[in-house]
């Protein structure tokens, strides 16, 4: 199957304009493969467009990175969105990035007027690795 790519953001609905309107921002998402092997954050790839609403941060751990917390920001210290995450020593368990401790409300509301890249950091120096799936909305633009 193929896939297309075009600007956004996208707005759906049948009224686009007045009293009635019913149009509304499309959800999208990044989804990126992770891997921490030391106790410095790395990126997750991802780059979420500027003036996005992040709505969800998934965790799926597929190797667990021994008894740690995760944390997921906009920079290399990795603290912007949430941190001290549990994510405990099992493997193949799905964690909520507001499950951690939110860092700052403001920056899950409006990711600011650049495009910004997410980093991942462990507190443990063991190896981990899954995947992580943020949810967006385009250039809500709510600051």
């Amino acid at each position: 199957m193929g896939t297309t790519t075009f600007s956004g953001p996208i707005k759906a609905g049948t009224v686009r304009e007045g009293a009635s309107a019913n149009a509304g921002f499309v959800k999208m998402a990044q989804t990126a493969a992770w891997t921490q092997t030391a106790a410095s954050a790395a990126t997750t790839g991802m780059i979420i467009p500027a003036n996005s609403q992040i709505t969800a941060i998934t965790l799926y751990i597929t190797v667990a990175p021994g008894a740690a917390n995760l944390s997921i920001g906009t920079s290399i210290a990795a603290t912007e969105l949430f941190t001290a995450l549990a994510v405990g020593t099992a493997a193949d368990v799905i964690k909520l990035g507001t499950s951690g401790t939110i860092t700052d409300m403001d920056a899950w509301t409006d990711v600011g007027t650049s495009d910004v890249t997410l980093y991942v950091l462990s507190s443990a120096n063991t190896a981990g690795r899954g995947i992580i799936t943020v949810e967006y909305i385009q250039n809500n633009n709510l600051a």
